[in-house]
């Protein structure tokens, strides 16, 4: 038997969870707006059933009380990116580029250590040593674009740095 993604798990699951309380739902349907504390309740506990069988992929064992956590979190995860269930919309993340240098032990510890700080004079110097930290983890993921200069017409080649 092979196991259900994730993502196919949870449009199941919202749309049996749904049918089975009297509400149609149409495929194309931002089904988040219907969504009530006890319905997203009925969800996490088929999703958390569905990851105990074994019946949905899970790369890793979680104890009961994470799987729970995890669960809820893929559920509202899903409610946003499914284009099933979130009326059609493309998904755009909030915050972009939020996660930058979140791997990166040197940014951590000076995240920290803004954390413990109390003056503003040096809040801002360990802020300004974060951004240039974050800012030299951009430019090192910056794609180099290679031209081939000689497939170019004469008139462009002399733009090419």
């Amino acid at each position: 038997m092979s196991k259900m993604s994730q993502k196919e798990a949870v449009y199941n699951a919202v749309t049996s969870v749904l049918n089975e309380n009297n509400i149609t739902v149409s495929e194309g349907t931002d089904v988040s707006t219907l969504m009530t504390r006890e319905l997203r309740s009925q969800v996490n506990q088929v999703l958390f059933e569905g990851f105990r069988s074994g019946s949905v992929e899970l790369d890793r064992q979680y104890a009961d009380s994470d799987l729970k956590a995890y669960v809820s979190g893929l559920q509202s995860n899903w409610l946003r990116k499914d284009k099933r269930l979130n009326g059609g919309a493309k998904y755009s993340a909030k915050n972009p580029g939020s996660r930058i240098g979140s791997s990166d032990p040197s940014l951590k510890a000076m995240r920290a250590l803004l954390t413990t700080l109390t003056t503003d004079a040096d809040k801002a110097e360990v802020q300004t040593a974060i951004d240039n930290r974050v800012s030299e983890i951009q430019a090192s993921k910056v794609k180099k674009t290679v031209i081939d200069a000689s497939v170019l017409p004469a008139a462009l080649q002399s733009m090419i740095k």
